[in-house]
């Protein structure tokens, strides 16, 4: 029997949520590599940013520069990838913050494991699809290119699975939409939710990131 008890706080996430002026949640990007997902990631917090929105956003690459640099890809260690990101993007909703996580996250069962661990309206699953033939045209990492040589094993789309959402909050088609309409179809469903604010008109304009093929 776990005899470790949780420890209260005294101050609450309602609490952080007024101070912050907005609501948080988890922005859960899922998709192939070369979907668009990291451009995506950037571009929407620039624009919540400046918007004057409390966020951070979690690149799945750069996760694996630090607290999971001690996983492979085997499919235990990509679980235990969800996990762990999961459970940090917890704590930044906790915090009070829109936090934007982006990683392939190939199964269901991990990604419903992760929605299960935050309330209700704290967690969106942003489905960024992309034929497959057009992430390995655009390969912006190589990566396809590697896998296809036999350089990179269990590659998701290659020699591993890919799961598709059954039902994700939103679905991005990123060979026909350009990375602004998807961050703005992302903002819409978070107004509708009321999630953040309806934008005012001040201080909207975000920096473009120039998108990577």
């Amino acid at each position: 029997m776990n005899s470790i008890v949780w420890q209260p706080t005294p101050v609450t996430k309602e609490d952080r949520r007024r101070l912050n002026g907005h609501s948080s949640c988890a922005i859960w990007l899922t998709g192939l590599s070369g979907a668009g997902k990291s451009t995506i990631a950037c571009e929407l917090e620039l624009t919540l940013h400046r918007r004057g929105l409390r966020t951070y956003l979690l690149d799945g690459d750069n996760l694996r520069h630090g607290i999971n640099a001690d996983l492979g890809f085997s499919e235990a260690d990509r679980s235990e990838n969800i996990r762990r990101v999961s459970e940090i993007a917890k704590l930044f909703v906790d915090a009070g913050m829109i936090v934007i996580a982006g990683l392939i996250s190939p199964t269901r069962e991990d990604r419903e494991k992760a929605r299960g661990r935050f309330g209700e309206r704290e967690f969106y699953e942003v489905y960024v699809e992309c034929p497959i033939e057009v992430c390995k045209q655009r390969d912006p990492k190589g990566l396809y290119k590697k896998a296809l040589a036999g350089e990179i094993r269990n590659f998701t789309g290659i020699d591993a699975v890919y799961e598709p959402p059954e039902n994700p909050d939103i679905v991005l088609h990123t060979d026909r939409m350009a990375v602004s309409d998807c961050v703005a179809e992302i903002i819409r469903h978070l107004e509708e939710q009321g999630v953040i604010p309806q934008a005012t008109g001040i201080g909207q304009a975000a920096p473009t990131v120039r998108e990577r093929r």
